[in-house]
């Protein structure tokens, strides 16, 4: 500490000179001078006879630097590294892209210096604590009892101080906000670093215990339940994702649950019924507005007591508004590859939309209801799930019945081409896993890219992968720009994140705990990621970088 202390009471030249030996001194070649801090200029090392100069005709120490102007250069740590790659893009708007990052730029620049270091220290905190088997468990037991408490002193939305305490932590971790003005921030800002988009949800939703279960299958709602249930839940319901719609971008995804729609939803999802007809019409307002907006909507997987009945739905609401002509998909539904039976799910639901012309819209998961869907529905080992994850992947992508697919490929008729009896696909690769995102891009850079595909992280988590995918999207945009041509191939990522209530909100986040108790290799490596790049930022700030 003394020698910190020390080293704070030198003038900025004295300590520049004092940690990095003039010689040895380069000039970045990362970016122009116009994309780098004023802070980071007070630790450029000068020439040796300007300092020498300086020295001889000064009777005095500069003052002290300004304690702050250090975090000031670990802040700009990225701006350093990255020049005017797409930290500098400001649009939050889905209109042109901002220019190609010039070829001075280094390809070797660290994947997340375009993350804000409150966002790297916020993540390196929250993935420590995910990480540690003596803190996780007692974090998630207390996170279950405010997700589900009916004590007003534990409903966040009810006490302030609890609010603020989990809205200042957990909740802007992986929450876009409350209101519109603090939706439009975030998605502004994860424009800003470099995303192609979001996909943005309503929080309300219901997740259902055992007992629930049981009850919901030996009831419905009928006369004046079933309209208190349209009033109280189906209407709120959606105008909520209505206002999603709203918000999100032209080109941007809305996840959109049905069980937020309350009882009427649950119990007919339930029977595997078509929706009522109060809620349908509800859906095809969402669908309608969606589709005006350019918009696409992912009808998100959830409980397998539930399941069938949304697979149902979706298939349904593809044939009325994924237009074959276009080839363009406004309806997605979501694929769970750590059900054993998902390979079969994909399969009928392609011969569907070939046979009846639509195009599939497939957001393909590994699943996280891990908690509640039964065991034997689940894959024996994380390495089947994986097996199954790439192989539906590099089917859907080759427009293959290969792969995870292959056992269930349509009778061969050799006078019509193997991707002819594809039809159109429009895919959402969702995946923390690095290693399944390297093999698709793999695929897709090898030329053989015939089906549309953007990969999507959740917001707050596997940082690292998704910056690694803007690198190479940046690395593609220089290569393009060097050659003068166009790009075959440039990754598309989106953040897959909710808004609402902190309350509204809490079993959202319970279940994002619950996803790093599941995966903590995973979420250790994420953890090491964030703390190398704190160091590396830190080691920038005094020049050691």
């Amino acid at each position: 500490m003394a020698s910190v202390r020390r080293l704070l009471n030198l003038s900025p030249h004295e300590r520049t000179m004092a940690l990095i030996p003039a010689p040895s001194v380069r000039r970045s070649a990362f970016a122009p001078a116009a994309a780098i801090e004023t802070s980071l200029l007070k630790y450029r090392p000068l020439r040796q006879p300007q300092f020498s100069r300086m020295a001889s005709t000064t009777s005095h120490s500069p003052p002290p630097p300004n304690p702050s102007s250090i975090s000031r250069s670990i802040h700009s740590s990225s701006a350093r590294q990255a020049g005017a790659t797409v930290g500098s893009q400001t649009s939050t708007t889905s209109g042109p892209e901002s220019p190609p990052p010039t070829p001075s730029m280094t390809a070797n620049a660290s994947p997340l210096s375009v993350l804000p270091l409150t966002q790297v220290l916020r993540s390196l905190a929250v993935t420590s604590l995910s990480a540690s088997p003596l803190l996780l468990p007692p974090s998630l037991a207390l996170m279950n009892i405010l997700a589900h408490t009916t004590n007003p002193l534990l409903n966040p939305d009810r006490n302030p101080l609890l609010k603020q305490l989990i809205k200042k932590t957990f909740y802007v971790q992986f929450c876009a906000g409350e209101n519109a003005a603090e939706v439009k921030a975030t998605m502004a800002r994860l424009r800003g670093i470099g995303f192609s988009g979001v996909i943005l949800g309503y929080a309300k939703e219901v997740v259902l215990t055992k007992d629930q279960t049981k009850e919901l299958a030996a009831s419905g709602l009928v006369g004046e339940d079933a309209e208190t249930a349209f009033q109280t839940e189906v209407i709120p319901w959606a105008q909520g994702t209505l206002e999603t719609v709203r918000l999100a971008q032209p080109g941007d995804f809305v996840a959109l649950k049905f069980t937020g729609a309350g009882r009427q939803a649950l119990w007919t999802l339930s029977k595997q019924l078509p929706p009522p007809a109060a809620l349908a019409s509800a859906i095809d307002e969402i669908c309608v507005l969606a589709r005006e907006r350019g918009v696409r909507l992912l009808f998100d997987a959830e409980q397998q007591a539930l399941q069938p009945g949304i697979d149902s739905w979706t298939l349904d609401y593809m044939r009325k508004y994924n237009n074959s002509e276009t080839g363009k998909a406004c309806i997605y539904g979501t694929y769970q590859a750590y059900l054993k039976a998902t390979p079969s799910v994909v399969a009928s639901h392609l011969r569907a939309a070939q046979k009846e012309g639509f195009t599939l819209g497939v957001k393909l998961v590994r699943g996280a209801y891990l908690g509640s869907d039964p065991r034997h529905l689940i894959h024996d080992t994380q390495a089947d799930t994986n097996a199954c994850y790439n192989g539906i992947a590099e089917a859907l992508l080759r427009r293959e019945w290969c792969g995870a697919l292959a056992p269930f490929a349509p009778a061969t008729n050799t006078n019509i081409p193997s991707n002819k009896s594809f039809p159109d696909v429009n895919m959402v690769l969702a995946t923390h896993n690095a290693e399944s995102v390297r093999k698709a891009r793999a695929i897709l850079e090898s030329g053989e890219r015939a089906t549309e595909c953007a990969f999507a992280q959740l917001q707050g988590m596997a940082d690292e992968v998704s910056c690694e995918i803007l690198a190479v999207k940046n690395r593609d945009a220089r290569t393009a720009a060097e050659k003068d041509s166009g790009l075959s191939f440039r990754p598309r990522a989106y953040k897959y994140l909710v808004w609402g209530s902190t309350g509204e909100c809490m079993k959202y986040l319970l279940r994002r705990a619950q996803e790093n108790k599941d995966a903590v290799g995973r979420t250790r490596s994420g953890r090491d990621a964030m703390r190398a790049e704190v160091w590396r930022r830190l080691k920038g700030a005094f020049g050691l970088a």
